[in-house]
């Protein structure tokens, strides 16, 4: 009930910041990002200075290494709340001629700086705590005002996690969400020393355990420094687009009376509300071509609109009346899946069945973790093919899937 009320509490604090500096609340626009970034960066610089301040002079009067320690750790939440402050503005700039794409990934990029300083702090606290082992340092005595001080920073601690990760989902912001992270860790690294401070108050134990107990923060430090480093490096590399967005996307598309089905779908993503994207439409072969195309425009628009997305469409014309055709390709299709179960085939063509030669034509999605080697693969699905019809040869083109 206690943790129920704290989150209510949060909730109504975190409100009433947005609702005082964030007038307007679309988040789709990139000035009403930058604002949530900003607010959450101030509000980081302010909090981390009165924790790091306390914190210092506590852990000065107790000969603390782990509360020292933890407020150095605060003094560089507070550099990563400035580095999230710079991304959000950098990544608001509007495209120019060198960044036509604009500079939306800058974000991402100032995640992953958030990300090494937390790996900094791991691993400044295990060497200091080693240290302090090695030279057989007894542990510090415990004040209530630095129990005190511990309790405030935990609370202060856990709000900016819920505030951070509030404002990170509403914005969809992956360095939000970092800072959020390092919010909890935080939380979770000063209630260890708690628990460290009371045991030791309590008990005479033969070792340091104010640095053991800070060797165990250090280690989550940097096993949560690795993770968030990992995902903000994948959205600088290029993530595929969740299944959720894909399915969306092909209803959206499909909603369309002449379009079919669609594959090679490729998504671009230069930073938040900056995705481009490219997708091959299937059409009936005997469609009006002047009215496919302005379904293809409005269908592009639409998309823009609900999605945010600036989409490219290719029109593929496919036979979708032969059965000989539909029982021909039903047959390749079960071929492969032999092979592997992720494998699929589109831009199916065949030529009239002859007694000498029937050309079969498609395309092979393969998966980008596939094995096996490309020469190889066609091989394998041309003997298949033989199988089935010792005529058919197959005239096969393999592509990349980028959608995973």
């Amino acid at each position: 009930m206690a943790q129920k009320a704290q989150r209510e509490q949060s909730f109504n604090m975190t409100k009433l910041l947005i609702k005082l500096f964030i007038k307007n609340n679309d988040c789709s626009d990139g000035a009403v990002r930058h604002k949530y970034g900003t607010l959450g960066g101030y509000v980081g610089i302010a909090t981390n200075i009165i924790l790091c301040i306390i914190k210092m002079f506590a852990g000065a009067l107790t000969h603390s290494m782990s509360i020292i320690a933890d407020g150095l750790n605060n003094f560089t939440d507070m550099g990563s709340s400035l580095v999230t402050m710079l991304g959000f503005k950098l990544a608001a700039k509007p495209a120019d001629k060198d960044h036509p794409f604009g500079h939306g990934r800058m974000e991402y990029i100032s995640a992953f700086i958030v990300s090494l300083l937390i790996l900094l702090v791991g691993f400044e606290l295990i060497k200091e705590a080693v240290t302090s082992l090695i030279d057989g340092s007894s542990s510090p005595k415990y004040s209530i005002f630095s129990g005190v001080v511990l309790a405030i920073s935990i609370f202060l601690k856990f709000w900016m996690f819920l505030f951070n990760r509030y404002l990170g989902r509403k914005i969809k912001s992956a360095a939000l969400i970092a800072t959020a992270q390092d919010s909890l860790n935080d939380c979770i690294s000063t209630f260890a020393i708690l628990v460290a401070a009371l045991i030791t108050s309590l008990t005479n134990l033969p070792f340091n355990l104010d640095a053991v107990m800070t060797i165990a923060v250090a280690v989550f430090i940097l096993w949560s420094g690795l993770s968030s480093a990992k995902n903000t490096l994948n959205q600088i590399l290029g993530e595929p687009p969740e299944k959720e967005f894909i399915e969306q996307l092909q209803e959206n598309i499909l909603a369309f009376e002449d379009f079919i089905g669609i594959h090679d779908l490729i998504v671009h993503n230069y930073g938040p509300g900056r995705q481009f994207a490219s997708v091959h439409v299937e059409v009936p072969q005997n469609v009006d071509i002047v009215k496919c195309h302005e379904q293809i425009d409005i269908c592009e628009k639409v998309i823009q609109e609900k999605m945010g997305i600036m989409l490219v469409i290719h029109m593929d014309p496919i036979d979708n009346e032969s059965e000989v055709l539909k029982n021909t390709k039903q047959k390749m299709l079960d071929a492969i899946h032999t092979i592997d179960k992720r494998l699929s085939l589109h831009d199916f063509r065949m030529t009239p069945h002859s007694d000498r030669r029937t050309n079969l034509i498609f395309d092979v999605v393969v998966p980008s973790d596939f094995s096996i080697p490309d020469d190889d693969l066609k091989e394998r699905i041309a003997t298949l093919a033989h199988i089935i019809d010792e005529t058919y040869c197959c005239v096969i083109t393999l592509d990349n899937d980028f959608t995973s």
